[in-house]
């Protein structure tokens, strides 16, 4: 039976019923006897894709609510969803979490992992921490949720509670921000009517403040690590640069390690330049070289070129490529062994340390690398480039009375300084990178 204008059908609503109605031009949408609150109505440009609504009259209004888009949504969930989607407009008429053919937490974080891997704008390290953290605890702890259940309840036991008793709350902290930023993501290009999680913080949980891992290098440490890095430097050059390198600019193994010789400038008053797209920030990155890096960089590529190696890159791994990540992380398992200092420690002793010669705060954060504010980067742009070299030159100067001099030109290291009191005790005061 039709109404008498045409344009609603009423039907046994199935999928292969929708695809016969859809080839009528003058059907706009389809009601079920059966289910008198659900409704489909067709798209006018695409009829081969339609929408699914539910219905709901109280207090003299009419009430509509989408419920997803068909053929994403089959008729056979649509009808499943239904008492669930009515159940909720009666308790709250304007909190329904619509979907586009999603009926549980997982849908929505296979559709975020699926778009993650296709986003090029993040870093392939970005794309495998979100894979991993969907795959390996997102998925198997709240991956069966339904949508319309997901609240501070259901996360606190299923996923927050849980991950905490087995991982470090930054973890944890880690995973349920990857699990917000999915449900933003999906409300804000209208795949989710509305978001449950909008304004869920993970201190709604635990209160406890997060504060970042210590560097586990005191400055005290550094001859002892020069001295280790020596052997590596005799028999693996390549093993000990790694480590020199992150240590004398402060720099992430990730950019360090595909450094190329086209991008080191060794003339006095050069600059190891570091492209967007191979920095963490997306931005291009410029460090002065120094005269005791220079030394070390000119030893390091005769090294090179004597073994037969002449190609691009600092860190080759065999087949003209650079390193790989994992390959990276090996040379930190071959070096510090079991010393409990990780690459990142390179970084965080270098920032602290500079912190206690004087180097002023927005130049540290130049040198890292981080981004800065628009007004941040307005008063420091003009003298940037002088002010980071005078406090490399700084570093690096401290670094030789240490030992670092041994891995350049000359062939012994020079007499190690002492360290101050006033260092070792501003050390304690800025760790964290």
């Amino acid at each position: 039976m039709t109404d008498p204008a045409g344009s609603t059908r009423h039907v046994k609503i199935t999928d292969a019923e929708i695809r016969r109605q859809a080839e009528q031009a003058g059907v706009l949408q389809l009601r079920d006897p059966r289910y008198p609150a659900l409704l489909l109505r067709f798209r006018a440009k695409d009829r081969a894709r339609a929408s699914w609504h539910v219905l709901r009259h109280a207090g003299g209004k009419s009430l509509s609510k989408k419920l997803g888009n068909w053929p994403d949504l089959s008729s056979t969930k649509a009808i499943e969803l239904l008492p669930g989607a009515l159940a909720k407009m009666t308790e709250d008429p304007g909190a329904l979490v619509s979907v586009s053919g999603w009926a549980v937490v997982g849908d929505l974080l296979r559709w975020y992992q699926e778009r993650t891997d296709r986003d090029r704008s993040l870093s392939s390290k970005r794309r495998a921490t979100v894979r991993s953290i969907v795959a390996c605890q997102l998925l198997p702890r709240v991956g069966s949720l339904r949508l319309d259940h997901a609240d501070r309840a259901a996360l606190d036991s299923r996923l927050v509670m849980p991950m905490q008793d087995l991982h470090s709350l930054a973890y944890t902290r880690q995973c349920f921000g990857a699990l917000k930023v999915a449900f933003k993501k999906a409300a804000r290009l209208k795949m989710l009517a509305a978001n449950p999680l909008a304004d869920v913080v993970f201190t709604d949980f635990i209160e406890t403040p997060i504060r970042p891992k210590p560097c586990a290098i005191r400055p005290q440490q550094l001859p002892d690590i020069f001295a280790l890095l020596v052997d590596h430097w005799k028999s693996r050059p390549a093993d000990a640069l790694l480590p020199l390198m992150m240590l004398c600019h402060g720099t992430r193994i990730s950019e360090t390690r595909l450094a190329k010789w086209e991008n080191v400038d060794l003339a006095e008053g050069g600059e190891w330049f570091i492209p967007a797209g191979d920095a963490k920030t997306k931005a291009d990155h410029r460090l002065p070289i120094t005269r005791q890096v220079r030394e070390l960089l000119t030893a390091y590529r005769a090294r090179q070129i004597a073994g037969g190696y002449s190609g691009s890159y600092l860190f080759p791994r065999g087949d003209g490529k650079p390193l790989s990540e994992s390959q990276g992380q090996d040379v930190f398992d071959r070096v510090a062994g079991a010393e409990p200092w990780t690459s990142h420690d390179l970084r965080k002793i270098a920032r602290s340390m500079w912190a206690d010669l004087g180097v002023d705060y927005l130049i540290g954060e130049l040198l890292l690398n981080h981004a800065l504010d628009d007004l941040d980067a307005a008063y420091i742009h003009t003298h940037a480039q002088a002010l980071k070299r005078d406090a490399l030159e700084r570093w690096h100067c401290w670094l030789e009375s240490r030992g670092l001099s041994f891995f350049a030109t000359r062939t012994e290291p020079v007499c190690a300084a002492p360290v101050t009191e006033r260092e070792a005790s501003n050390h304690a005061a800025v760790e964290a990178v």
